[in-house]
């Protein structure tokens, strides 16, 4: 087994062994689509018009709560530092942890999300826009969260300085996946040129490309310092 799927699966289990981080992020993913509707009301065309955009910001919010221990837990207990010296690189571990963040987070939010647009009405066409849009855009929340965990992780009180760091940075995923939505509402997915999926695929891609690389160079930075 390579060292990347010694330390992907590693990661896997620990989420699964402590399951607070996804349960959390489950809980108030559900907490925030059920209260929703409560406060706006009946009105299902509006809470159709919404879902979208309610739906993705809970979903980042969400995959927030579990982000500030991508690296700190290996941190404090000095796992970081032999998987710095380890042959996998820095760069290729910090992938690792990001993709198990994205299969232990990000996925469970995802597969969640098509019952959640029944309390806002969405059509079968927009519920599979969303999905689609969490399908492709929650990696990027992943590889973007990693980047700030890794410049928090040597502050005592790096969790919560890390959503004002991330969440700037996550607004194209969430104007694009909310947008997506809105275009299959207006029937507007079949138009000329570039649409919010494509924009979408192409912000989350380039996150997860470069993410590692900066991550790496942060979590070496707080090693060295």
């Amino acid at each position: 087994m390579s060292p990347f799927v010694t330390l992907l699966t590693r990661d896997l289990r620990l989420a699964a062994r402590s399951g607070g981080g996804a349960a959390l992020a489950l809980s108030f993913f559900a907490l925030v689509a059920t209260l929703v509707p409560l406060g706006v009301g009946a009105d299902l065309k509006l809470l159709a018009r919404v879902a979208g955009g309610i739906l993705w910001v809970g979903a980042v919010l969400s995959a927030l709560l579990s982000l500030d221990r991508l690296f700190q837990g290996d941190y404090e207990d000095g796992s970081l530092e032999i998987i710095a010296l380890s042959p996998l690189a820095l760069e290729a571990a910090a992938l690792a942890k990001i993709a198990a963040h994205w299969l232990s987070t990000g996925l469970p939010l995802t597969l969640l999300s098509p019952l959640l647009a029944l309390m806002f009405n969405l059509d079968p066409a927009s519920t599979l826009t969303l999905f689609l849009s969490l399908l492709i855009g929650t990696p990027a929340v992943s590889a973007v969260g990693a980047i700030g965990a890794s410049l928090t992780l040597s502050l005592k009180r790096g969790g919560l300085i890390l959503p004002l760091i991330v969440l700037p940075l996550l607004a194209p995923a969430v104007i694009f996946g909310a947008g997506a939505v809105a275009q299959v509402q207006d029937g507007l997915a079949g138009g000329g040129g570039l649409g919010a999926l494509g924009l979408l695929a192409a912000f989350s891609f380039a996150a997860v490309l470069l993410s590692p690389f900066a991550a790496a160079y942060s979590v070496r930075l707080n090693l060295d310092g």
